[in-house]
């Protein structure tokens, strides 16, 4: 009750900004839209972590919290990147699975996000804290991304993170197709919200067509498994599937009633990945062509 409150309250706000003073609810919409809920910080410390060595690393002059399980210096390692307004230790369901595999396994927080530093953040940012990180500890077995992360990961493969095999679970396939649902989902209405991307475009020096998953996914030469749950409400369905079309040598595993979330929890999904890190053919490949527009094969 108290968040629908607050969502309605913020929609208000909007609804009469929007026609008052748009630049300044551009602007306004831009900081919410970057800014991670506060709750992300309360779960990162609030949630175990399981014997992990932790790690303060200086990214561009932020603190990333970063933590292991294992000796990624020694053992084959898989690198975990969260999603929007979560934090690294969200790898725990994974943890006696990877590690009985053999596998160590890194984590760690966005920035804004858990133990770390900043307050604000864009997909951007994300893509760039993840290839430090893989600087940092060395080329990956694999890299597991879920929601934002995942296609931070998409994005920070095609521009020379090292890992062998990549796992996406419901990726985001297009940000302005995703600040388009916040503007809706506001009521900032998408005029603004488009110009609220411009600024970022802007601001930071991209063009949308950089971060969009058709233009990265045919870079990525390795296999991949892209997970998507049919009934997601927050990232469609169509974007994993979008990714499976345009990622040579990537199989899409479709799920049902898993929902945004609770995918990264489940436990099929956590056995399916496995037995693709392993080198099972997972999922079903999809086909694209002029002639054939969507198909599995």
């Amino acid at each position: 009750m108290r968040k629908t409150l607050l969502l309605y309250a913020i929609r208000l706000q909007f609804l009469i900004q929007r026609l008052l003073a748009p630049e300044q609810a551009a602007r306004r919409a831009g900081d919410l839209f970057c800014q991670p809920m506060g709750s992300s910080r309360t779960r990162a410390r609030l949630a175990p972590t399981l014997d992990a060595v932790e790690h303060d690393l200086d990214i561009d002059g932020t603190r990333i919290h970063a933590y292991t399980w294992g000796d990624p210096s020694r053992q084959p390692y898989v690198l975990f990147a969260h999603g929007w307004s979560s934090h690294g230790t969200r790898i725990a369901p994974w943890l006696p699975t990877l590690r009985a595999a053999g596998y160590a396994v890194v984590a760690f927080d966005q920035a804004g996000h858990g133990r770390s530093g900043g307050r604000l953040t864009t997909l951007p940012d994300f893509t760039c804290h993840l290839l430090a990180v893989g600087r940092r500890f060395g080329p990956a077995a694999a890299v597991i991304g879920h929601s934002l992360g995942a296609s931070a990961t998409a994005l920070a493969l095609a521009r020379g993170l090292h890992a062998e095999r990549a796992v996406l679970i419901a990726p985001m396939a297009d940000p302005l197709t995703a600040v388009e649902r916040f503007a809706r989902v506001v009521w900032l209405g998408q005029r603004l919200g488009r110009r609220m991307f411009a600024r970022f475009e802007q601001a930071m020096g991209f063009d949308v067509r950089e971060l969009q998953a058709h233009h990265n996914a045919p870079l990525i030469a390795r296999p991949a498994l892209i997970v998507h749950d049919l009934e997601d409400r927050e990232v469609p369905w169509s974007d994993g599937e979008c990714y499976a079309r345009a990622w040579h040598g990537s199989r899409l595993l479709s799920t049902v009633g898993l929902g945004h979330n609770r995918i990264v929890d489940d436990a099929g999904v956590i056995a399916a990945t496995l037995r693709f890190l392993q080198g099972d053919n997972v999922g079903e490949r999809v086909v694209s062509s002029p002639n054939l527009p969507y198909g599995l094969a």
